[in-house]
């Protein structure tokens, strides 16, 4: 049986935070970079959560809940951040017929 341990997350956090840097960075598709940002963003979560779930406490208190109140927050900053990607994307879809981060230059004014 194998005991999961706090290695065990931050190597899935690590490998989460790869995945999507080389998403961001290899990508020309705004929809793609934004994929990119919220594997980021998933992956600070993991942590917050997981170094909470390890962080010794005393077991006759209250459960320390501080990296569950940032997980949410990530989520809810993720969630308002996709809202307004996208309507910024929808907006260079209007202007130009395609998501192309590189035509976005031509917007320049």
């Amino acid at each position: 049986m194998i005991t999961v341990t706090l290695h065990h997350f931050v190597l899935v956090s690590f490998g989460l935070v790869a995945a999507g840097v080389a998403c961001m960075v290899t990508k020309r598709n705004a929809i793609g970079i934004l994929m990119g940002v919220e594997l980021v963003l998933n992956a600070a979560a993991l942590n917050f959560v997981a170094f909470n779930r390890f962080h010794p406490w005393d077991p006759t208190g209250p459960a320390p809940l501080d990296g569950f109140i940032f997980a949410m927050f990530i989520i809810v900053l993720a969630a308002a951040e996709a809202a307004i990607a996208l309507a910024i994307i929808l907006n260079l879809y209007n202007n130009l017929a395609s998501v192309d981060v590189d035509k976005a230059r031509e917007m320049k004014g």
